[in-house]
């Protein structure tokens, strides 16, 4: 059985994306996750204030925030083109 597995240091991302996470690499994880919860409390007040429509679209927003979250603490852990496992 063939292992199609990619190895630490085989692929290596390109230099836009090098970029943009030395720029995002910045903002504090807590940034990711107060902006989950704004969004939890947005779609509470839209729900409250019966915007139905409003409270499902501001909702949705949350699971990208805190994905954006983790991508962004692991890159800081990690690395995105990590080659040894320090």
């Amino acid at each position: 059985m063939t292992d199609y597995r990619v190895a630490p240091g085989e692929a290596q991302e390109d230099q836009v994306t090098a970029a943009i996470e030395k720029v995002t690499a910045q903002i504090p994880s807590s940034v990711y996750l107060g902006a989950a919860i704004a969004s939890i409390l947005g779609s509470v007040a839209f729900k409250i204030a019966k915007k139905e429509n409003e409270a499902l679209f501001v909702g949705q927003w949350v699971a990208p925030f805190l994905i954006l979250g983790l991508y962004n603490k692991m890159v800081k852990q990690h690395g995105s083109d990590a080659t040894s496992g320090k």
